[in-house]
């Protein structure tokens, strides 16, 4: 009877705590449907250009002497009217081309944008926003620059976010992409599509490969006398489940979709860099950027500062590109939900697929 109370116990707490699970599930759907209704924002263009004039104007208020800081502000007088005459040269020049029916090609911008990437790419939505509002207004001879951090996610997912890349691509926008601390996986997938990726000596890059895995609770349930139900209409409608019994038919058609994952997804990598020997780098395995280069798998070992920092001086301007959408009060609880719940897996994540430095 003991035995029994227990095994009654046990079961209800389960339950209690299953049930709660649904709920807070069904919460967070409910408000994340209400918020979906009205997906705004606004775009946000900052001239990293003007700021950055600013701030080294700022730094030589503070470390130039009044004779040094003079002469400079006076040498910065000549130069502002000699790029004033310049500019005024060059639109009569190409007043003149226009006349004569000859279309001169505008000076060189870059835009900047930036894709921090979770499991679920859920940056894909502003990325997209961003990259039609760039290609609405660049020219054949601008450029653009993405700073790219992600250690990968859902396949479909990231396969949204490699799609928007392309369209910058596909308009003969040359693009650059910069990795500072990590592209794996699926952030491998989007960063193989730069004209030219540069990444910090650090950085990890590669992870062509796919996972998947599921707890079975099937021996547990039967322990506790608990019985799931599941039917399906397809022979692999389900292939392997959480609750039920996986045979191995079920497991070999899992592997099998997960072979033609990896196979589209080495596939999609060697037509954007035809130079990578895919049976070195198509393993699963990650290189940091140093060794990556050796491989193909990076164009040039550099920060997204240090170039940028070249760019801003060398460029027409610089602008950085935003899309801010507005979150109701249902998105930001759902967000902060969300949160709650997976930034625990997130963490534990990160921690075993990092490599760190000996303590």
């Amino acid at each position: 009877m003991e035995l029994l109370s227990e095994v009654g116990i046990f079961t209800a707490k389960i339950m209690v705590v299953v049930i709660a699970l649904l709920v807070v599930i069904a919460a967070i759907a409910a408000l994340r449907s209400r918020s979906q209704a009205s997906p705004e924002g606004q775009l946000s263009i900052r001239n990293l250009t003007r700021s950055w004039r600013e701030e080294q104007s700022a730094m030589e208020e503070v470390v130039l002497d009044k004779s040094a800081l003079k002469k400079k502000r006076k040498q910065e007088k000549k130069d502002t009217r000699a790029r004033e005459k310049a500019r005024k040269a060059n639109e009569n020049q190409a007043n003149a081309h226009e006349a004569n029916g000859h279309e001169s090609a505008p000076p060189s911008r870059l835009f900047v944008i930036d894709f921090h990437g979770d499991l679920r790419a859920s940056a894909v939505h502003r990325l997209g926003k961003e990259v039609t509002a760039i290609l609405g207004q660049a020219e054949k001879t601008d450029e653009v620059l993405l700073r790219l951090e992600s250690t990968g996610g859902m396949v479909h997912a990231y396969g949204l976010a490699a799609a928007q890349l392309q369209r910058i691509r596909d308009s003969g926008i040359h693009l650059t992409i910069a990795v500072d601390k990590v592209a794996a996986s699926g952030g491998y997938l989007m960063a193989c599509l730069a004209d030219r990726l540069i990444a910090a000596p650090f950085a990890i890059l590669g992870s062509i490969g796919v996972i998947a895995q599921i707890p079975n609770f099937n021996k547990l349930l039967k322990k506790h006398d608990i019985d799931i139900e599941m039917h399906t209409a397809g022979e692999f409608k389900r292939t392997l489940t959480l609750t039920g019994v996986n045979t191995e038919r079920g497991r070999k058609k899992f592997v099998e979709d997960l072979e033609k994952t990896h196979s589209l997804f080495k596939a999609f990598v060697t037509r954007a860099r035809p130079a990578v020997d895919m049976k070195k780098v198509g393993t699963g395995e990650i290189w940091y950027a140093s060794e990556a280069q050796d491989l193909g798998l990076v164009d040039a070992i550099e920060t997204s500062d240090a170039w940028l920092f070249k760019n801003l001086s060398a460029r027409q301007a610089v602008y950085q590109v935003r899309w801010i959408p507005k979150h109701s009060l249902a998105r930001k609880l759902t967000a902060g939900a969300e949160n709650a719940l997976t930034s625990s897996l997130v963490r534990l994540w990160e921690h075993l697929t990092s490599r760190r430095f000996p303590e």
